[in-house]
């Protein structure tokens, strides 16, 4: 495939940050976006709600359903995936942005919170894959994406926030499971994920505001690289970790200045990345 066009996605988590960019990217092509996001009224702390998503994706050139949809209720999403076929007819492509952070140590760590993060991240990410996978089954090229790291049983990793990584690491393992599951019917279950910081509201509250952001790369960088994951063939790419930086580099992208908030400035690096995986030399000085 070289287009999206007429494909139709749904976005776990896409009023904002790199689901929102992600789902513009597809946008440009003239996909449908089902935008499933627990953002109705605006935040105080977060820019943007699916309504105003909505206004940026039919901007870009695509076609828009918001739906308001708490990822940890199963008929909350059976709600949002049959109103997007209501709208749209089918459903090709299951993004799996969705995500809790709170990076505190076990004692600091009050189970509530990890619950949601649990509850969203690994819970929610099985629940929303299985609930599209019927769909995705009739689909010519279908695919799911999950915005998680490689797996890298590094302690350094488990460590300081064993809770959160639990949680980000049960996205990875359902790429790992499903993978090798639905790999005979065509559907292609990938994992990515960002070798720096990216510039969203999340990382600003969770590591400390305008300082790390100047230091990161915009969502951008995360959508043209779903964008070539999306756009490959389902049944020859699979069961893939991909670091964004990297899987660009493979497929042409030599200028990464543009990505950069502050241009050539000494970039913050993100959590997971295993030390083996080294940076594309496109990327390192830029």
């Amino acid at each position: 495939m070289t287009s999206l066009k007429n494909k139709t996605l749904f976005v776990s988590g896409a009023s904002r940050g790199i689901g929102l960019a992600i789902a513009k990217r597809a946008a440009e092509d003239g996909a449908n976006i089902i935008l499933a996001a627990k953002t109705a009224e605006p935040h105080p702390k977060l820019p943007g709600t699916i309504y105003t998503a909505a206004e940026e994706i039919v901007e870009a050139g695509g076609q828009a359903l918001p739906v308001i949809c708490d990822i940890r209720d199963e008929e909350n999403v059976r709600k949002a995936v049959n109103e997007g076929l209501d709208k749209f007819g089918a459903i090709d492509i299951c993004v799996n942005n969705a995500s809790a952070i709170q990076l505190t140590g076990t004692l600091q760590t009050d189970m509530k919170r990890y619950d949601l993060m649990n509850q969203i991240n690994s819970r929610g990410t099985f629940l929303v894959s299985k609930v599209c996978l019927p769909h995705l089954l009739k689909s010519e090229n279908p695919h799911i994406l999950n915005l998680s790291p490689p797996l890298d049983m590094d302690p350094k990793w488990f460590g300081p926030h064993v809770a959160y990584t639990m949680a980000k690491f049960g996205m990875s393992l359902c790429v790992l499971g499903m993978a090798e599951e639905f790999k005979e019917e065509g559907v292609a279950v990938n994992a990515l994920w960002p070798r720096t910081a990216v510039a969203t509201a999340a990382i600003k509250n969770a590591l400390g505001g305008d300082s790390v952001m100047n230091i990161s790369r915009s969502p951008e960088i995360m959508a043209d690289a779903a964008y070539v994951i999306l756009t490959k063939n389902s049944r020859e790419f699979t069961g893939n970790f991909c670091i964004d930086d990297n899987l660009l580099a493979e497929n042409g992208v030599t200028d990464f200045s543009k990505y950069a908030q502050v241009p050539f400035s000494e970039l913050a690096p993100d959590f997971f990345v295993p030390d083996e995986i080294e940076a594309p030399e496109a990327a390192k000085n830029s």
